[in-house]
Parts: structure tokens; C-alpha cells; sequence
């Protein structure tokens, strides 16, 4: 499960009617899209990690993608990429602070 805090952003695989989200891969997807969207910008390479800003996760039981507020910032139009496809799919976002959070 998730590492959560309150900076990150968690865009859930669950829709706002409940639905879970398809294809099953989605997460891994859309992280690998943002893979060179990092702090310091991109290197070779990048293209085989997930960036720190937007990494493929789970939150009770569900795939997600958590996104760290720092790409808000840093690559605006990233973000708004991100936050689009959230808002496209009708996904479930869940921002900070989150319950249990220790930050």
C-alpha cells in the first residue's frame, strides 16, 4: 500500500459511480507516460523508471496513481495532463491531508 502524505494527490481506479476502472493496467500506464517528468528534469534513460512525482500504487485494495503536488508547480502542463485524465474518467481523486497520514 501507498506511503501516503499530505502533499501527495491520489487518483484512484475507481470511478465516481464505483465502478472499477478498466483496463487493469491504467496505473502503470499512465505513470509510464509521465516517467520523464522528474525533479531536475529528464536524463537517458528515464524512460525505464517511474518518476517520483507520479508513481503506479494501491489504496485499499485499488490500483492508483499517486502524484506528488510538486509537478503542480515545477511542469504545469504535466500536471494538468495528470488531473485531465483523472477528470476525463471520472475518477476518484483523493487529496491531502489524507486519513493516516504522518505528514
Amino acid at each position: 500500500m501507498a506511503d501516503l502524505k499530505a502533499h501527495d494527490v491520489i487518483i484512484l481506479g475507481l470511478t465516481t459511480s464505483g465502478q472499477t476502472f478498466r483496463p487493469s493496467d491504467w496505473a502503470e500506464r499512465l505513470a509510464g507516460v509521465m516517467s520523464s517528468i522528474r525533479p531536475g528534469g529528464a536524463v537517458p534513460g528515464d524512460h525505464l523508471s517511474y518518476s517520483p512525482w507520479c508513481v503506479p500504487n494501491s489504496w485499499e485494495g485499488n490500483k492508483c496513481v499517486v502524484v506528488h503536488t510538486d509537478m503542480r508547480t515545477a511542469h504545469v502542463m504535466a500536471w494538468d495532463f495528470v488531473m485531465g485524465f483523472a477528470r476525463d474518467n471520472q475518477l476518484q481523486v483523493i487529496t491531502g491531508p489524507l486519513p493516516g497520514s504522518s505528514s
